[in-house]
């Protein structure tokens, strides 16, 4: 796996609709302790859209800088319980890039990756999901298997739970539409871990979980509005405080800045990127940075 990073992105992500996205934060540390710092998107009011968090990352690649970028959303659905990520679809995809192929084309021609369709009227998966419409037929609260080694610490929402609050369930189908954009754009120039086993260029893109984060450093997330309490996980990572007089204006800032520096502390553990070894289901599901393997007595 890629190493030698000298900058780290946290970015909380959205799966809304809309041109400028405020639940889209980013946020930067580099090489050292320095505290993170809030990136401005190019939109009005500085916001972002998803096409610009893309744009971001392939510039920082073509700028040669060496980048592990964390994305704050699901980046598969469960397939170790059925053998399949959707049980009785005929046609279901295989593997996870076939299933990013397959979402891509389920959402159609939307503005900025947006995923709705996915789970809409008509679609031919709509019934496995939870939604604004209500339940469907074939919704099951399943889970990856790196989400029930997370719960250990602290339990993920459901990836097919598209509605209501901690919705994952939009945001992954936004983000695996552009995680398929990603690998277009740049091929093996990009590492999507753990899928891929190693990049030849200087970009690596994980699976971030903030809530862990701030659980890893003994605080509560639920309490992210106070500064003392992000500057006590920033420092839990190894990183100096904000500046005098920051706080967080929403949950997206508090949790991108944590996630930043859990990243850069968590990269220079050889045992965070070994965790998914363990898991033949990894390669199919994915694998939230810093999360442990499922022990022996975990369902």
């Amino acid at each position: 796996m890629t190493r030698g990073f000298e900058v780290w992105l946290g970015i909380d992500w959205s799966g809304a609709k809309g041109n400028r996205l405020p639940g889209i934060q980013v946020a930067e540390v580099r090489t050292g302790d320095a505290a993170p710092r809030l990136l401005g998107g190019p939109q009005k009011g500085g916001l972002w859209r998803r096409g610009d968090v893309l744009d971001l990352l392939i510039a920082r690649h073509s700028a040669g800088e060496r980048v592990l970028a964390g994305f704050d959303f699901a980046f598969a659905y469960a397939r170790h319980d059925h053998g399949t990520y959707f049980p009785g679809i005929a046609d279901a995809p295989a593997d996870v890039r076939a299933l990013w192929g397959y979402v891509d084309r389920l959402a159609g021609p939307s503005e900025d990756f947006y995923g709705g369709a996915v789970y809409a009227e008509g679609s031919p998966i709509c019934g496995l999901y939870l939604t604004p419409a209500g339940r469907g037929a074939g919704y099951e609260h399943r889970r990856r298997r790196t989400e029930i080694a997370c719960a250990a610490i602290t339990s993920p929402h459901p990836v097919f739970k598209c509605v209501g609050a901690a919705n994952v369930g939009t945001g992954s189908l936004a983000g695996m539409r552009v995680l398929r954009q990603l690998k277009a754009r740049l091929g093996d120039r990009v590492a999507i871990w753990p899928f891929d086993a190693g990049s030849s260029g200087g970009l690596t893109v994980v699976e971030m979980f903030p809530r862990l984060y701030f659980r890893r450093a003994g605080q509560d997330p639920r309490a992210w509005r106070d500064p003392w309490v992000v500057n006590a996980a920033l420092a839990a990572f190894g990183s100096r405080a904000m500046p005098q007089g920051w706080y967080a204006r929403r949950e997206d800032e508090a949790d991108a800045v944590v996630s930043a520096a859990a990243l850069r502390a968590l990269s220079a553990d050889v045992e965070t990127w070994r965790a998914p070894a363990g898991e033949p289901a990894a390669q199919s599901e994915g694998w939230i940075f810093g999360v442990d393997s499922v022990k022996p007595s975990a369902p």
